[in-house]
């Protein structure tokens, strides 16, 4: 559990106080104490003093959950004697006692942490019943029926919540009384049923735990305490902590409420609601209801539970009621809330308030609309849609209704979604794509040569890497839907097949990919397209108003830039032109060039690369006409464009007239045993200066050429993985050459910067010296985490997982930036670098420059801009303007 310093160093135990009674139109809590009394019991405080209908009870603090772990799982001192009091008061209120057997008091017991976690922990109802007080409680409400159909559903719940008992071992008896009674819902049941099914649930109870079902309400009532404690660290609760990145917490809260009766019969009833349509965000309340029946009735979908609507019908005054009541808690909470409520016998009760979860359709209507009402400023509209939520908007999706079976679940490494047919091969992805073929490209792991492929895949799917591994960065950049690290998927590529899980799928099967989730689903699921509504351009209009930092996007064609700029890109921030030589036969020269013996060779091999490069770079100046473009000159070694195995050796020696042993030789002499730390980025051009003088005047010739047609074109030149001034001093004195010589024979005047990427820690702890040449620092996050942590990253999800299960680690450090490591670097290089050149331009064009949580980061450490895939735009956007907002 992750958790607050200890309340026991902070205080002694006697000193704290651990309950919290609410109830006869006073409470001892409100809205602000949800970290002490969990979202629940502030809620329910809150409504108290609203004066609500609310059944009064206790919470029981998370300080107490918290010291229930510390003690090793033993209540704190001076916990026993609180709830004793509370209990105490409760019943004096109630005018009824725990465990009576003429007039028993029932209680709810009940989860609450800080942050909503819906279903993820457990709950009790109508505790305090046994064996006498059920004939009481039959005798008072003169309803022997309810009496114990109150009992089984007790029985049930605190057998399986408690006690351990499965399930679907009271769901069995359950069924096979109703078959032999010859009926097909629970309130078809009558009293007899009822007394025969709680003899066989307690007969379960002692077969599975070989003990009797308790009979002391006290006894019953610790142990479900207990329970729920325990709850708060049940698989299902930590790992909805980590999806959804909850930290900080004491542990969750506990509230025993006085319980209230929607089975009573025919008026009497329960139901869910929220103020506003979830999906949609329609301002009109939105609900289902039961009636005679309890909350899990309406949950568990044995019944078929009616339009809120209904309820005006069935009881008029109720719903009137509840109408005003729901306006009254929007207006207070200033918030679309989720509501649960019972009707006792005609009696209205509210349970539970709360903010309501939503789709980020319904998010930025919800926050635009609440605006536009008054109920909130623009600031809090902004800050109510979580930046994340946006990639809901941007992608094809699976319909939320829609009901599917996963086959597979690996790392959703670029959402959206995406049908098509399996193809093993990215020559096989570009040929079915020529025939009108939608395809899944399904690899063990891609490589640079599969762009072509990927380019015309509907998504892609690998069994290896990891959230930045070379499928997951080109597919987000692409706006490509990819599911990454399957390891239930097992590619036979040389036989045409795959094994997911323990199905064999041939070439042309058909598959589903949902790249938000990471699963993998066989057949073809229908997708719906994003439709990006007024009020989503309306909110985005507010955050750039709001936000500093600037928003770039990583684009390598003009496609992407197209797409960027749709989404409101600013510039480009890494323009990466290896990408650019794997499209179409343009890999031959780069081959030929790598294969020359000499600078003559090279050159002539360049030479036919160059029209090629300034073609790209025209495309990319004119959509990005008034925005600067970072153009990263070439950077992976050079062994990425060879081929390796002998069948694509043999295809390339007949294709460029070269022996398939010269082949084999240059392919094993460019080998190296680390490439990501070997003859690569700047170090290639020190060796072949040639690349990059021919790579420069690509892009001066192709800038030249556009700001002729009164294009404004601003490209930023950066050199890859410097370590030390002195090589970019180098490499910037013969590259600004062959810069000046092109304008000049263009007698054009282009603005125009040369900077680097800050992505070895030396070149971060040297930022001073580098920051005198250049003119931007531009930090290559991703590398700069692999060599920082000494993590490979494509190899590193293997052990990841463990570390962040383990807390070791909170966060994935290529998916979140690592403050106080790599972020220290960062912070070193930005210090340094503007103390010899105040006016250097800052960004970061890493993965992280689209993960929220590090825009924040970079916001804080005064950078210019953030740069990440087109797709991820918005994100940013509205990102940069919550850090503004937060962070000022």
């Amino acid at each position: 559990m992750q958790k607050t310093e200890s309340v026991a160093t902070k205080t002694s135990n006697q000193s704290v106080k651990f309950v919290y009674f609410f109830g006869g139109g006073k409470a001892e809590g409100d809205a602000k104490m949800k970290d002490l009394l969990g979202g629940k019991g502030a809620n329910l405080a809150e409504m108290t003093h609203l004066g609500i209908p609310v059944p009064p009870g206790f919470t029981i603090s998370t300080q107490a959950c918290q010291l229930y772990y510390e003690r090793s799982l033993q209540f704190p001192q001076g916990l026993k004697g609180e709830v004793e009091s509370a209990l105490h008061h409760l019943e004096g209120l109630m005018g009824k006692r725990l465990g009576d057997p003429q007039d028993p008091l029932l209680v709810s017991v009940r989860s609450g942490a800080a942050v909503s976690m819906p279903g993820m922990m457990d709950t009790v109802l109508n505790l305090g019943l046994n064996s006498q007080s059920v004939n009481g409680l039959a005798t008072k409400t003169g309803n022997e029926r309810f009496a114990w159909d109150s009992y089984r559903r007790f029985i049930q719940m605190f057998g399986d919540v408690v006690m351990e008992v499965e399930h679907h071992r009271f769901e069995e008896a359950l069924t096979q009384i109703k078959e032999k009674k010859g009926v097909h819902f629970d309130h078809e049941l009558d009293a007899v049923d009822l007394k025969e099914l709680v003899s066989q649930y307690k007969r379960i109870v002692r077969e599975i735990r070989g003990q009797d079902f308790p009979e002391s309400p006290i006894d019953q009532l610790w142990l479900a305490i207990s329970a729920v404690f325990g709850s708060w660290n049940n698989s299902r609760a930590i790992k909805y902590r980590q999806l959804n990145e909850i930290r900080g917490l004491f542990g969750t809260a506990v509230n025993i409420q006085s319980m209230v009766f929607g089975n009573m019969g025919n008026t009497s009833g329960t139901g869910v609601a929220f103020t506003r349509n979830p999906s949609t965000g329609e301002n009109k309340l939105y609900g289902e209801f039961l009636m005679n029946a309890q909350g899990e009735d309406v949950v568990a979908g044995i019944r078929t539970p009616l339009p809120l609507a209904e309820l005006k019908k069935v009881m008029s005054q109720v719903y009137d009621q509840f109408m005003d009541i729901s306006k009254k808690l929007e207006q207070h909470y200033k918030d679309m809330q989720d509501i649960e409520f019972t009707i006792q016998e005609g009696k209205l009760y509210l349970l539970q308030t709360r903010s309501g979860k939503r789709t980020a359709h319904a998010a930025v209507r919800v926050a635009v609309e609440a605006f536009k009402e008054g109920l909130i400023d623009r600031k809090t509209a902004i800050l109510r849609v979580n930046p994340t939520q946006l990639d809901q908007l941007l992608h094809p999706m699976i319909h939320s209704k829609t009901k599917y079976q996963v086959a597979a679940k690996g790392l959703p490494a670029s959402p959206g979604a995406a049908v098509g047919q399996i193809v093993f091969s990215a020559l096989k992805a570009e040929e079915w794509d020529e025939q009108g073929k939608k395809v899944i490209l399904v690899r063990s792991e891609t490589s640079p040569e599969d762009i072509g492929g990927m380019a015309v895949a509907q998504g892609i799917l690998t069994a290896r890497g990891g959230m930045t591994s070379h499928a997951a960065v080109v597919a987000r950049g692409m706006g490509k839907c990819c599911v990454a690290g399957c390891q239930d998927l097992a590619v036979d590529e040389s036989g045409e097949s795959c094994r997911i899980g323990k199905k064999v799928l041939k070439e042309g099967d058909e598959i589903t990919l949902n790249g938000s989730t990471g699963e993998v689903i066989l057949g073809a699921v229908p997708l719906v397209s994003p439709e990006f509504s007024g009020e989503f351009g309306e909110l985005m209009k507010w955050a750039d108003e709001i936000r500093r930092l600037k928003i770039r996007t990583n684009a390598d064609t003009p496609n992407d830039c197209k797409v960027a700029r749709r989404f409101g890109a600013e510039g480009i921030g890494l323009c990466r032109t290896e990408h650019m030589f794997f499209e179409g036969d343009r890999i031959d020269p780069v081959r030929e060039m790598i294969l020359a013996e000499d600078r003559v060779g090279r050159e002539k091999a360049l030479a036919k690369l160059l029209p090629i490069q300034k073609g790209d770079f025209i495309g990319i100046f004119e959509e990005m006409e008034g925005l600067p473009v970072t153009i990263r000159l070439l950077d992976p070694p050079l062994h990425e464009f060879i081929p390796h195995t002998d069948e694509e050796i043999r295809n390339l020696s007949k294709k460029i007239n070269v022996s398939a042993e010269k082949l084999k030789a240059k392919s094993e002499s460019l080998k190296e045993f680390n490439p990501m730390l070997g003859h690569r980025g700047c170090r290639l051009g020190i060796s072949f200066p040639e690349i990059y003088k021919m790579q420069t005047q690509a892009i001066f010739e192709a800038a030249c050429e556009v700001s002729k047609k009164g294009v404004r074109v601003i490209p930023e030149v950066m050199i890859p993985l410097v370590g030390d001034v002195n090589e970019l001093k180098v490499l910037r004195t013969d590259l600004e050459e062959v810069a000046r010589d092109v304008m000049e024979k263009a007698h054009a005047k282009i603005e125009y910067s040369f900077g680097t990427m800050i992505e070895i820690p030396r070149a971060a702890l040297t930022a001073d010296a580098i920051a005198e040449v250049a003119q931007f620092f531009s930090f290559g996050t991703n590398d700069l985490t692999q060599m920082t942590f000494g993590f490979s990253r494509d190899d590193a999800g293997v052990f990841l997982k463990d570390y962040l299960e383990k807390g070791i680690l909170q966060d994935d450090p290529f998916q979140v930036l690592d403050r106080s490591g790599v972020g220290a670097m960062m912070k070193i290089a930005i210090e340094k670098g503007r103390s010899t050149n105040p006016k250097i331009k800052l960004g970061i064009c890493g993965e992280h420059g689209g993960n929220p949580p590090s825009i924040e980061f970079c916001h804080m450490l005064g950078m210019d801009y953030v740069s990440c895939s087109p797709y991820r735009v918005p994100i940013a956007r509205l990102a940069a303007a919550h850090a503004q907002l937060k962070n000022g």
